[in-house]
């Protein structure tokens, strides 16, 4: 029985767990980088539509989020618009869901795209690395506005 449940667990993870997957084509939307060469800051879009959309960071990612109608090409008119929201763990380096992610803001560790927010999957890893790391603030994805993003790009 024990054995069951486990295998049931094991498949269940593989079949609803989704990953960054990309390429050495593979380049970000809004910076334009190639993703194979900072794995650890890449996230990911999924839309409704099906189309995959890549970044480079956290940042970028919220940049889109924050303003798809510079996009048209994709075609959102609204949140409804967005199926999945991906970022990588920074610790891990697992790809984990930006709506349940924690960022921290104001650390000393800068993504190709110059400050950004730094994705942990647990609250108190997220917290171990403010310490660590200098970080200012701890935000959830909610919590993310449109000008703290604007306010990291003029910090560049």
């Amino acid at each position: 029985m024990k054995k069951i449940v486990i295998l049931i667990v094991l498949v269940s993870s593989i079949l609803f767990s989704s990953e960054i997957n990309f390429d050495k084509n593979t380049t970000g939307l809004v910076r334009h980088m190639k993703l194979y060469k900072y794995p650890k800051w890449a996230a990911k879009i999924e839309l409704t539509s099906g189309e995959e959309i890549y970044f480079i960071s956290p940042k970028s990612m919220f940049e889109f989020y924050f303003r798809p109608g510079k996009w048209p090409e994709f075609n959102i008119h609204s949140e409804s618009d967005f199926k999945n929201i991906y970022v990588t763990d920074y610790e891990t380096t697992q790809t984990i869901k930006a709506k349940g992610a924690f960022f921290v803001y104001g650390s000393d560790a800068t993504s190709p795209a110059g400050d950004d927010l730094v994705p942990f999957d647990s609250y108190k890893t997220a917290e171990e690395f403010a310490k660590e790391h200098n970080g200012k603030r701890i935000f959830g994805f909610r919590e993310v506005s449109r000008g703290l993003i604007n306010w990291l790009n003029d910090s560049l």
